[in-house]
């Protein structure tokens, strides 16, 4: 079973201030099956986020077909989903998707267990003590077992990504979307980060990782896609990719990366 399909999505943002559209995403194909490392890498304003997050409803698209575990979320023609679903449903499929961010994003007034079990209690349902327990078990699984009463405040840029990673994980999402986890955190700080994705990787767990890591997309990745100007040009194994691309392009950025 795939666990993510998209058919031919494109997406123009509109601008303002004399700006004119902007192709973002042009017929974008791309399926990720179940247990597959999928990175994808490729130079800024390549459309990498904006893809990532078309999957999870955080943007629109205007045309193309997204299916999650081949559930047909959305089919689009002119920006209108022709897939006649409940909310309700839709939610409960989209639920199944965890997405980590750049940017933390956690809130400051609440502990790390507090981050973690918020959404397995309000959404999941998920009674207090439950919620709390499975919190626990999870932030131990990232190495945060003595960290569980920290606030943001006191932790380091890689110990609240790693809070980031057990608050998605704390969902029991099947598939698991990683928008540059480690662009915001210090050099020394990444590898903490890199780890538990490894883990993560290992344990069968569906992941699309939009990363400037390229050791990391070597070492882990099933496949390795490369988008530039809003296009797949390339995809392929780690290591035919890394030492042979075929497109142009493609060897022009990792001469720049590598």
């Amino acid at each position: 079973m795939s666990m993510i399909k998209t058919v031919e999505i494109s997406k123009t943002f509109h601008g303002g201030n004399g700006r004119g559209p902007l192709d973002v995403l042009k017929k974008v194909s791309l399926t990720v099956e179940q247990s597959e490392v999928v990175c994808i890498i490729g130079p800024s304003g390549a459309g990498k986020s904006t893809y990532l997050r078309t999957l999870n409803r955080l943007e629109t698209i205007d045309e193309g077909q997204i299916y999650i575990e081949d559930n047909l979320l959305f089919d689009c023609h002119h920006g209108i989903n022709k897939v006649k679903m409940h909310n309700d449903e839709k939610n409960k499929i989209l639920l199944e998707v965890g997405m980590v961010f750049q940017r933390f994003n956690l809130f400051p007034h609440k502990t790390a267990l507090e981050n973690v079990m918020l959404a397995p209690h309000n959404v999941r349902k998920l009674p207090l003590a439950q919620a709390r327990e499975k919190s626990e078990q999870i932030l131990e699984r990232v190495g945060l077992k003595d960290k569980i009463n920290a606030y943001p405040s006191q932790l380091s840029g890689g110990q609240q990504q790693r809070v980031a990673i057990a608050r998605a994980l704390a969902m029991e999402p099947r598939i698991m979307l990683f928008d540059e986890p480690t662009s915001a955190l210090d050099p020394e700080l990444v590898g903490e980060v890199l780890a538990v994705m490894k883990q993560l990787a290992a344990g069968g767990m569906t992941m699309l990782v939009v990363s400037h890591e390229m050791g990391f997309a070597r070492e882990v990745a099933n496949r390795v896609v490369f988008m530039f100007e809003g296009s797949i040009l390339e995809e392929g194994k780690p290591e035919q990719l890394f030492t042979n691309p075929s497109n142009d392009r493609t060897r022009q950025f990792l001469q720049s990366v590598l």
